[in-house]
C-alpha cells in the first residue's frame, strides 16, 4: 500500500480527479493515495502523464516514483529491484528488539538494502554490511545505506564478504526468495513482470536459498547472534528445520495483521 502520509491534493482538483479515474480503470485499489503520490512526485504535467501511463500499465508505483516507504523511511527502488514489502517490517522489528548495542549487522539478499538501513536507523552505531548478486540491487542498496557508512558487496550470499566478518555478526538479515518456482506465475503482475526473478524464485519448494544461508550462517554469526528470515506460514515448519540443521536454536514468530511469519535462529553461546 502507498505511503498514507504522502501529501494528497484537494479532491476538487481536476488533475487529481482525472488521475484517480485513470488509476481506478487500471485496477489500482488505492487510487486516491497513489494519485497523490504521483502528483507530488511529478515535476510537470508531461512527467505526470508519463508516470500515470506507466502505473496504469502495471509498473509498480515504487518503480514509477523511484522510492518505497519502509519503517517510515524513503528507500530508493530502481526499476527491476525488489520492492520491500510492508509485512517485512515485522521482521526488522523483531531484529531491533533482539539486537545488542552497536550491533554488527549483515543483510544478505539485500535487494534495495531496506532491511539493513531500517535496522541501522533504529540501532545507533551499527556496523552494517550487505550483499546481493544483482548489480542493480547493489547500486540501489549502496545509496540507501550510505548514511550509515554501510558497505555493500556484489556476489552470491556470503561469497563476496570480507573473511574478517566471520564469527562477528550479531544480526543476520536474510530476506531470501521463498516462492516455489511453480508458483511464480501466480504472483501479481507487478512482481512477476517487474522484479528480478532471482529475488522471488526460491526453487522447487521455495526454500533452496534458505537452506544455503542456514548451512553457512553459524560460521558468520557471533555467539548468541541471530539469523532472521521471512517465510510463508505453510513453509515455516520445514524452514525452521533447515535452520536447525545448521546448528542454530530456532523459534518462529507471526503477525496476524500483516500476515508475516518470521524464523529466528540463534547461534549457541560459547562454552
Amino acid at each position: 500500500m502507498p505511503d498514507p502520509s504522502a501529501p494528497v491534493p484537494a479532491s476538487s482538483s481536476a488533475v487529481f480527479t482525472d488521475t484517480v479515474c485513470r488509476l481506478r480503470k487500471a485496477g489500482c485499489v488505492f487510487a486516491e493515495d497513489e494519485a497523490g503520490i504521483l502528483l507530488s512526485a511529478a515535476h510537470a504535467d508531461r512527467d505526470l502523464a508519463a508516470m500515470v501511463e506507466r502505473r496504469a500499465a502495471g509498473v509498480p508505483l515504487e518503480h514509477v516514483v523511484g522510492w518505497a516507504v519502509f519503517r517510515g523511511r524513503r528507500i530508493a527502488v530502481d526499476p527491476g529491484v525488489f520492492v520491500p514489502r510492508r509485512r517485512t517490517e515485522f521482521l526488522v522489528g523483531r531484529a531491533v528488539g533482539l539486537a545488542p548495542a552497536r550491533p554488527v549487522v549483515l543483510d544478505v539478499c539485500c535487494g534495495s538494502g531496506a532491511l539493513g538501513a531500517a535496522l541501522a536507523a533504529a540501532c545507533p552505531g551499527a556496523e552494517l554490511y550487505a550483499a546481493d548478486a544483482d548489480p542493480a540491487a547493489v547500486s540501489c542498496a549502496r545509496r540507501n545505506v550510505a548514511e550509515f557508512a554501510g558497505r555493500v558487496y556484489e556476489g552470491d550470499l556470503f561469497e563476496p564478504l570480507p573473511r574478517t566478518l566471520r564469527g562477528r555478526v550479531d544480526v543476520l538479515l536474510a530476506n531470501v526468495p521463498y516462492v516455489p518456482s511453480g508458483e511464480i506465475g501466480l504472483l501479481p503482475g507487478e512482481a512477476r513482470d517487474h522484479e528480478a526473478r532471482a529475488a522471488l524464485d526460491g526453487g522447487p519448494d521455495g526454500l533452496a536459498t534458505l537452506r544455503r544461508v542456514s548451512a553457512s550462517a553459524r560460521d558468520w554469526l557471533a555467539p548468541g547472534g541471530c539469523l532472521f528470515f521471512e517465510t510463508s506460514g505453510r513453509q515455516a515448519a520445514v524452514a525452521a528445520e533447515a535452520a536447525a540443521g545448521g546448528g542454530l536454536r530456532v523459534r518462529t514468530a507471526a503477525d496476524e495483521e500483516s500476515g508475516a511469519t518470521v524464523v529466528i535462529a540463534t547461534a549457541p553461546p560459547t562454552d
